[in-house]
């Protein structure tokens, strides 16, 4: 097999796998068109009976109930400013019920990588860029979150149970 075919096959099986994963992974609609097939029918049948019939026929089910999940609460979000490579105003202290999203927003005049210890999460920043660093406070404790190759302590975050 020449080296372009190799590639070709490589970038297809590639694309195939990112494909069937994000079928997979995203999140599922509640489709109701089978249910109101269902419904018409089952409201069409007694119409057909009824002509034919003296009585009409008693068959109609009640509708399907609809389950409707609340929305969850929005994240928690976290801004972090960094000025000369230090966090404006100190270092912020965070306070987060387990269990809850939480979004780290970093706005940085230098690059480097914000790093959540602990939850081993990273994201890039550069001067004029954003990062956003979401993650779901799932373990309990103390965290720190630092530019990583500076060393810098941006915030201390606490989980609580």
């Amino acid at each position: 097999m020449s080296p372009r075919t190799r590639k070709v096959a490589l970038i297809a099986a590639s694309l195939g796998l990112l494909v069937s994963l994000f079928l997979a992974l995203r999140p599922q609609e509640e489709d109701e068109p089978a249910a109101t097939t269902s419904t018409a029918a089952a409201t069409t049948a007694p119409a057909t009976t009824a002509a034919t019939t003296t009585a009409p026929a008693t068959t109609t089910e009640p509708p399907p109930a609809t389950t409707t999940k609340p929305s969850p609460p929005p994240p928690q979000t976290i801004r972090i400013a960094v000025a000369g490579g230090r966090p404006v105003g100190g270092i912020r202290r965070a306070t987060i019920e387990q269990g809850a999203r939480v979004v780290l927003v970093v706005v940085s005049d230098v690059s480097d990588h914000v790093h959540l210890h602990g939850y081993d999460v990273m994201v890039d920043v550069a001067p004029g860029s954003r990062g956003r660093l979401p993650f779901k406070a799932t373990v309990p404790g103390r965290f720190e979150v630092e530019l990583e190759d500076r060393g810098i302590l941006l915030a201390d975050l606490e989980v609580r149970p």
